[in-house]
C-alpha cells in the first residue's frame, strides 16, 4: 500500500469531518429533502481522490455544497415562500382528534401506517390524539387529549401542595357538622314540647 494513499485516507477523514460539522449535526432521519441531497453528494465526492482524483478540487466541491446548503438555510429563515419550495411545512393529519383523509391522500399515507407509526412513538390508539402533523422531516408530531396527557412532575406537586388545604377543609367541615348536631341535641334536652319530638313511641 503507498504512502500516498495513506496520506490521502487520512486529509479525506479530517477535512470530510469538518464539512461534515460545518453541514449541521441533524441525523438522516431530521434532514430536510435539500440537506439530504447534499449530504449524498458530499459522500460521493469524498471519497473521489481514493480513485486518483483532485483531492484540492475534491474539497472544493463539497465545501461548495455546504456553503449553498447554508445559504439556503439562511434564506428560509428571512423568508417564508423559500422554505415552502425547498423545505416544505408540516402537514397535519388528525385535527381535533379526526383524521384528516384529504392531507393523507396527499401523502399516501394509510389510517394502518399512521397507526403503526403512532405505536412507534408510545401512543397506541389514535383515539388518544388531538392533533397530529407529519413533519419536514418525515417525523410525526403530535399533541395527546387533555384526559391521556401523562401527569407530570408539577402538576404533582401542585397536587401535593394542596392536600394541606384539602385536609383544612374536611376537618372544618368535620367541626361544623357535629357542632350543628350538638345544638340540636342540646335543644330537644331544653324543649322537649317541639312539636318535632313524637308524643309517643310507635
Amino acid at each position: 500500500m503507498s504512502m500516498s494513499l495513506i496520506w490521502k485516507a487520512m486529509v479525506i477523514f479530517f477535512c470530510g469531518t469538518l464539512v461534515l460539522r460545518l453541514g449541521g449535526r441533524k441525523s438522516i432521519s431530521q434532514m430536510t429533502i435539500a440537506q439530504t441531497v447534499v449530504m449524498i453528494g458530499m459522500g460521493e465526492l469524498i471519497i473521489q481522490p481514493l480513485a486518483d482524483k483532485s483531492l484540492t478540487l475534491t474539497f472544493i466541491a463539497a465545501f461548495t455544497l455546504v456553503i449553498f446548503m447554508l445559504i439556503l438555510e439562511y434564506l428560509e429563515l428571512k423568508f417564508n415562500f423559500i422554505e415552502n419550495i425547498f423545505s416544505g411545512k408540516a402537514v397535519i393529519v388528525i385535527d381535533d382528534g379526526k383524521l384528516n383523509t384529504e392531507n393523507m391522500k396527499k401523502l399516501r399515507l394509510t389510517v394502518d401506517r399512521l397507526e403503526t407509526r403512532l405505536r412507534q412513538i408510545g401512543v397506541s390508539s389514535i383515539d388518544e390524539v388531538k392533533y397530529a402533523t407529519i413533519e419536514v422531516s418525515g417525523q410525526i408530531g403530535y399533541e395527546l387529549k387533555d384526559d391521556m396527557k401523562p401527569l407530570t412532575k408539577g402538576e404533582f406537586f401542585d397536587i401535593l401542595s394542596e392536600i394541606p388545604e384539602l385536609k383544612s377543609k374536611i376537618q372544618q367541615y368535620r367541626i361544623n357538622k357535629n357542632g350543628d348536631l350538638d345544638k340540636s341535641i342540646l335543644g330537644e334536652i331544653k324543649n322537649p314540647d317541639l312539636k318535632n319530638n313524637p308524643n309517643k313511641l310507635k
